[in-house]
């Protein structure tokens, strides 16, 4: 996968241009949300050794360098039917859904009933192995634009005493598919 610190934009997903004022917003407004973020980053280097995206060693500037990151990043909670958690400046604009719409989703929503059991398989995965790297998919956005994804990171999420806190995805590869 591309290093997730490329700061080019990723093609097809343009983040709208309050995405700074928006960022700070929605950690002001949810201050957990902060260390949630922390969480994610935690775990993607515990897991795979290298940063997700660059650290400024302040948790609250960390927070708004993965929401304005040019690639997508998500994750979903540990209920029976996960919740979508968190979504980036990239994939709320993908999905094409606001902060709180988005996090409203249970993330097996996001996929086509049709490929909800490969899903759930390469989530079992990552529930065993603790990380994949090369998971594909095809999702559908809020508006119905289908769109393919590839070489997807998909990790266990843990917060600082390893209790389970759900599973994340950063991916800065898709294609959008015919209607």
């Amino acid at each position: 996968m591309a290093d997730m610190s490329d700061p080019r934009p990723a093609e097809g997903c343009k983040p709208d241009a309050n995405s700074d004022a928006t960022a700070r917003r929605l950690f002001d407004e949810r201050p957990r949300l902060v260390g949630h973020a922390q969480a994610l980053l935690d775990s993607f280097r515990r897991l795979l050794g290298r940063e997700l995206t660059a650290r400024s060693g302040d948790a609250l500037e960390d927070a708004l360098a993965l929401y304005r990151a040019p690639f997508v990043a998500l994750s979903h909670g540990t209920e029976a039917d996960p919740v979508l958690n968190f979504g980036n400046g990239a994939a709320l604009a993908l999905w094409e859904r606001d902060f709180e719409a988005f996090t409203r989703i249970p993330s097996r929503l996001t996929a086509e009933p049709m490929l909800r059991e490969e899903r759930d398989r390469a989530l079992g995965l990552v529930a065993a192995q603790g990380y994949i790297d090369d998971y594909s998919g095809v999702r559908i956005s809020a508006g119905g634009r289908r769109f393919r994804i590839a070489r997807a990171i998909v990790w266990n999420v843990c917060d600082a005493q390893g209790r389970p806190l759900g599973q994340a995805a950063a991916f800065d590869r898709w294609d959008f598919l015919d209607p």
